[in-house]
């Protein structure tokens, strides 16, 4: 889910169906729409010489899409035998019961509701599969119920929607907090500098192959965005409608509504903090 917006120099790259790294092919939705960029992107991960894969984000409830992911995975000699999800929403998860359905497989997410399986997904765990490995890394902030998946085996993450492949991800407010999605930003930043992440898997739109980049341009684009929201509370504009008009007047209006999450997101932060 993305607000669409870009500072120049922002990192891009190219990928945006078929194999992206040694172990994880793309299978893109047919959901493409001004917030989910080109579609909603299902990994497909599998240690190279294993008959078994996880997929990462089975995606809206589309029966042929479902069925493709399937596809994709058996025409490379795969069984699917496990689904994850980045975080709940429906371009994401709606899918994962009809998915889990086809599959046999469980669904473990961090939320709850979300699961069907008796076994969820927390920080600090590790899915292992036939020798894949995935690390669980929390990254509450666009939703609280965020995670992103750490593949060390081809130096990358799977971000879900923290960090997209284009543009920059919405704080989905109030459930999104933008506290907690600086510090998932620097926990990512973190991957990269001591554990050599470089590949990003986004939830939607190309890989990106400069992670570092990548994480630095979220982060100074959100303290860019902060603090044009603060000089124009200062100027007199109060309400998340009013600043969004003023601070995003170069953006489509059809974006307007998912940029005043992010300004909803953004007040919070500023009155937590004592800046209004």
């Amino acid at each position: 889910m993305t607000d669409a917006t870009a500072l120049p120099g922002q990192p891009r790259g190219g990928v945006l169906s078929g194999p992206a790294t040694e172990r994880a092919v793309n299978v893109l939705a047919p959901n493409a729409s001004a917030m989910t960029l080109d579609g909603t992107n299902t990994w497909i991960v599998s240690e190279p010489d294993s008959a078994l894969a996880v997929v990462v984000d089975p995606g809206p409830l589309d029966d042929g899409h479902l069925r493709h992911v399937i596809d994709t995975a058996e025409q490379a000699g795969k069984r699917i035998a496990l689904t994850l999800l980045t975080h709940g929403h429906p371009d994401h998860a709606e899918g994962a019961a009809r998915f889990a359905e086809l599959t046999g497989t469980k669904v473990r997410a961090l939320d709850p509701a979300l699961r069907l399986g008796d076994e969820g997904l927390a920080a600090g765990d590790v899915v292992r599969l036939d020798g894949l490995e995935l690390r669980v890394v929390p990254t509450p902030g666009h939703t609280a119920d965020s995670l992103c998946f750490h593949l060390p085996a081809d130096r990358a993450v799977l971000t879900g929607d923290t960090i997209l492949g284009r543009g920059t991800t919405v704080v989905a407010h109030p459930d999104g907090r933008l506290g907690d999605y600086l510090d998932s930003l620097r926990r990512l930043r973190s991957l990269t500098v001591d554990d050599g992440v470089h590949t990003v898997l986004p939830g939607h739109g190309p890989v990106l192959e400069d992670a570092q980049g990548a994480v630095e341009f979220y982060l100074a684009h959100r303290a860019h965005r902060l603090a044009q929201v603060e000089t124009a509370v200062e100027d007199g504009h109060r309400t998340a409608s009013e600043i969004v008009a003023h601070v995003y007047a170069d953006v489509d209006r059809s974006l307007w509504p998912a940029a005043e999450l992010s300004v909803r997101a953004q007040l919070d932060y500023l009155r937590e903090h004592g800046l209004i």
